[in-house]
């Protein structure tokens, strides 16, 4: 089992005009910082204001008449793709979250008319009761991350960058459970394999770098972060997401807490962007000197905006955020 290029194109004739087109432009920061063009790909801008809508939604049209409904974990923006998607079919959707969701997400989803069911304390816990429901109420479950038409889905964000710039010599990819990382490789490298395609994630919790590092799927710790919906893991016996990760991804970066506080600032004063926490991985590894000196332009995904607005306003205002045992110190954006 694999995804393709043309896995790709299919995905995008099925989902155009549904959660297809959504801006790419030039950040003048940006661009000014690294010397080169620097580009963001808006997925914030989709329907439901993240790009799971793209994979969601090629998933879902790819039921067979008669589905019963459909059930998924998810971390929130998955979720809510999965729910809008069965919405328009008319179909049932149960989503599975942990505890560590953060409410705003959860009474998104509950608001396109799907049912949530909190489950324990991390994303493993809401993906067994994910496959629970598939087996015992004959919901068909759709993966966030390893299922093949959702990668081919997020595959067509690379598709459309690199339709726009087939010059991009970077990208820069949000990494979590490497649906979204695997379909942006597969699509540009595919169209350019001289592109390099990276995954930046959060340094605590990051279970695909921690995998592709030990060779195989393995276990994390999941903890409260800014970039929350990048936790969870990959699943030990995962079956598609690693695989592509590992053979299409040139590397993968870590960044810490303060580094995307002060990511999620630059993205907000400096572009007037609001966003996830999560979207501003590639601009934080950029900043912070972590990713080697562009030769050409570099492009990242802003990939949704579901966040907790007290918590973007207590950033913006550089106030302490806490995360758990963790207290990111605030810092006053340009003093």
């Amino acid at each position: 089992m694999t995804v393709t290029l043309a896995d790709i194109l299919t995905a995008r004739a099925a989902i155009r005009g549904l959660a297809d087109g959504t801006p790419f432009v030039p950040s003048p920061f940006m661009t000014r910082q690294t010397g080169q063009d620097f580009l963001l790909k808006l997925e914030n801008m989709q329907p439901i204001g993240a790009f799971k809508l793209r994979g969601a939604m090629n998933a879902v049209l790819k039921l067979p008449d008669g589905t019963r409904g459909v059930t998924c974990c998810s971390t929130g923006n998955h979720g809510r793709g999965v729910a809008y998607a069965a919405a328009r079919r008319g179909i049932r959707a149960v989503i599975c979250m942990s505890s560590l969701v953060p409410q705003s997400k959860i009474d998104g989803i509950r608001a396109l008319g799907a049912e949530v069911r909190i489950c324990g304390t991390s994303q493993d816990d809401a993906l067994a009761e994910s496959q629970r429901l598939d087996s015992a109420e004959g919901l068909v479950e759709i993966s966030p991350f390893d299922d093949p038409h959702v990668i081919a889905g997020q595959g067509t964000i690379g598709f459309e960058m690199m339709e726009a710039r087939p010059d991009l010599d970077t990208i820069l990819v949000p990494l979590s459970g490497g649906g979204l990382a695997a379909g942006v490789a597969v699509a540009a490298k595919s169209i350019n394999p001289r592109v390099n395609v990276i995954g930046i994630t959060m340094d605590r919790g990051a279970a695909m770098h921690a995998s592709l590092a030990a060779g195989q799927p393995v276990d994390v710790t999941e903890v409260p972060s800014l970039a929350d919906s990048l936790g969870g893991g990959i699943g030990i016996d995962n079956k598609l997401s690693f695989a592509l990760c590992r053979e299409y991804l040139d590397d993968t970066v870590l960044v810490t807490e303060d580094e995307i506080y002060h990511a999620m600032q630059v993205l907000f004063y400096e572009d007037r962007i609001v966003a996830e926490g999560a979207c501003v991985v590639g601009i934080a590894a950029m900043l912070a000197a972590k990713l080697p000196v562009p030769r050409g332009p570099v492009a990242t995904i802003i990939t949704g905006r579901n966040l907790d607005m007290r918590i973007f306003h207590r950033i913006m205002a550089g106030e302490d955020i806490e995360l758990g045992a963790l207290t990111v110190k605030g810092q006053q954006y340009g003093a």
